[in-house]
């Protein structure tokens, strides 16, 4: 019988309905205690002063630019393979998003490109440490001081990753996470802001808190809703839902991925969903995940090395490069592959889901038109893969995966010790 592995995991703590009907008895869903103590002990984790949490990634991004009070029409220069929001919500803050190109073997702000990329009117930078790998930090630093450019880190994908040690989110003057249901700490929504300087994290603080409490039944339903996305992930589940959908438009040539995303649109002005506060109850079962990260990073990094092994001799397969200096938390595990189109349906009728873009290649989309330029880094980085390595599968599952990775390439000789017929048990 076939058996489905989806391309996400949900990180769900053990006991959140526990800790969610605690909250709920106690009327502690959404004001309480637990978001100071969330804030306190995401600072302590970084080792930096002052964090705030904030209803989305995007918006703890949005407070900074807006309590940076930077001059309107000011340049801030983002990597061209990005989250269309960020540069989106550069624009919201009266600024004007400025592209530079990636390194195609990190998927990272290229150190050339970004000093290509800076006017006299340039005024931040916004790196971000994709798929789970932190940007050359030495380099963009050292550029961003001698140009008395304002650094933003976008560490999304990345909490818990490193640079010579340092943990991503404390080299710059800001930074923001996010904590959505796919991302490596889970609260099924939210975000944070990282602030160094006291006085701006007071002025970050006074946005974020100047937002109203969401309705105790809207914060029910978000939670109902990411439990949902959790269990249809799961392979038992994933196999009777997802897997047949994606098993049919493999041979259709459809692509319904683009109804799992966000409509790529202008947002302004913002959506009322983004304006609110972030709720006890999320930051109590962030409390709880932060206990988890490192574990569940030490088992998606040994899940990126079975891959990495099993892929190594298969032609035309590039694994994901992590720098000597660079410590990779894999929120997403990116390969080269020939045909990517073709492997992505041979894969699926395989049992296997796998994704060919987690981000956009913003110099090609059409709401970024005035601001289109040359990107081949990123350009060539959109022809990538994304496998699944996430915490929640077994090292069996691991193997199996790359077998049918494999398989799919037409290639015999991937490492593969479990038997060629078992099943992602």
């Amino acid at each position: 019988m076939l058996t489905g592995i989806s391309r996400y995991g949900v990180r769900e703590v053990p006991g959140t309905e526990r800790i969610i009907q605690r909250r709920r008895r106690r009327k502690e869903l959404v004001r309480g205690p637990h978001i100071e103590e969330f804030e306190q002990a995401m600072a302590k984790y970084l080792g930096c002063c002052h964090a705030v949490s904030t209803s989305y990634g995007r918006m703890a991004f949005y407070y900074i630019l807006k309590a940076l009070d930077l001059p309107a029409g000011s340049e801030i220069v983002a990597p061209a393979l990005t989250f269309w929001v960020i540069p989106e919500m550069a624009r919201l803050a009266a600024l004007k998003p400025v592209f530079a190109d990636v390194n195609p073997a990190t998927f990272n702000m290229c150190p050339l490109a970004l000093e290509r990329a800076i006017t006299p009117r340039t005024r931040a930078i916004v790196p971000t440490h994709l798929y789970g790998l932190p940007c050359e930090m030495d380099s963009i630093m050292e550029i961003a001081q001698r140009h008395k450019l304002v650094v933003i880190e976008d560490c999304a994908h990345a909490l818990g990753a490193r640079y010579r040690g340092r943990l991503v989110g404390t080299f710059g003057d800001a930074a923001f996470f996010s904590f959505q249901s796919l991302k490596p700490l889970n609260t099924y929504g939210g975000g944070m802001a990282i602030v160094r300087e006291p006085e701006l994290a007071r002025r970050v603080a006074a946005l974020a808190h100047a937002e109203p409490w969401p309705d105790e039944r809207c914060v029910l339903r978000q939670l109902r809703l990411g439990r949902l996305q959790r269990v249809l992930t799961r392979p038992s589940v994933f196999t009777f839902t997802g897997l047949p959908i994606l098993w049919v438009c493999s041979w259709l040539k459809a692509q319904p991925d683009v109804y799992l995303w966000e409509k790529i649109r202008p947002l302004d002005p913002l959506p009322a969903g983004y304006r609110q506060r972030y709720t006890n109850v999320q930051a109590a079962l962030g409390l709880e995940a932060l206990t988890y990260l490192d574990a569940w990073t030490a088992k998606t990094q040994r899940h990126a090395r079975l891959m990495d092994e099993a892929l190594r001799d298969c032609p035309g397969v590039l694994t994901p490069q992590a720098p000597a200096e660079s410590t990779h938390v894999y929120y997403q595990y990116c390969a080269y592959v020939p045909d990517r189109d073709e492997l992505v349906r041979r894969s699926i009728r395989r049992g296997l889901d796998i994704e060919t873009l987690h981000v956009d290649v913003c110099t090609r989309l059409p709401l970024f038109r005035d601001f289109w330029t040359d990107a081949p880094g990123a350009d060539r980085a959109a022809e990538a893969v994304q496998l699944p390595v996430y915490a929640g599968l077994s090292d069996r599952q691991i193997r199996w995966v790359a077998r049918q990775v494999g398989r799919a390439l037409g290639e015999k000789n991937v490492s593969a010790p479990l038997a060629s017929r078992a099943g992602p048990n």
